[in-house]
């Protein structure tokens, strides 16, 4: 008997050497899935700061490297002159706009790329960047945020756009997710 509890012990001590150690590495929480022994790019378009918020919860639970999508004309800061004036024509025009910086993703296996739901479809500015760099052979994970319409066909319009990528499951989130919105990142990120 004393020995089964030895055992016992053991094992509990082993476990909870383990947990501690995946707490406290998060480029290790995901080592089944996508996300094992890969180099992580987390690029996102935020107008009112909702999608960076999580884009900053993803690099706390994977790590990597981040890149803000910036259009080289800014967005008017008054919401309804962005979304309703420039966004919305861009949407009816079908316009990608031109980037500060079109950024590099040659370096990265796996790229989450997060936008706002603006008129149905991701931002203009994602269209651009996914449109300007070679995907292929590399994984996206979108990430959404938006106001109650949901993800919409986002996912599948990125598979068009960034040829040659395998585009997973997305992460969709109301405006900033609210206080449960590591939590919920730290989920999604598991499963991947």
């Amino acid at each position: 008997m004393k020995n089964i509890f030895l055992v016992m012990l053991a094992l509990v001590i082993a476990g909870t050497g383990i947990v501690f150690a995946m707490q406290n590495k998060p480029e290790t929480m995901n080592k089944e899935g996508i996300l094992m022994d890969k180099k992580i790019l987390i690029a996102y378009f935020s107008w009112g700061g909702n999608t960076k918020s999580i884009a900053e919860k993803i690099h706390n639970t994977v790590g990597g490297d981040m890149f803000r999508i910036e259009t080289s004309v800014p967005y008017p800061t008054d919401y309804h002159e962005a979304a309703y004036g420039v966004a919305k024509k861009q949407h009816e025009e079908g316009t990608k706009p031109e980037l500060k910086d079109n950024g590099d993703v040659s370096a990265y296996d796996v790229v989450f790329v997060g936008t706002p739901a603006w008129w149905y479809e991701m931002a203009p500015a994602v269209k651009t960047f996914l449109s300007e760099n070679n995907f292929e052979g590399k994984t996206i994970v979108p990430f959404i945020t938006h106001g109650g319409g949901g993800k919409y066909t986002i996912a599948e319009d990125m598979a068009k756009l960034a040829k040659g990528a395998k585009v997973v499951a997305s992460l969709v989130i109301y405006e900033n997710g609210g206080a449960n919105a590591q939590q919920e990142v730290d989920n999604f990120v598991s499963k991947l």
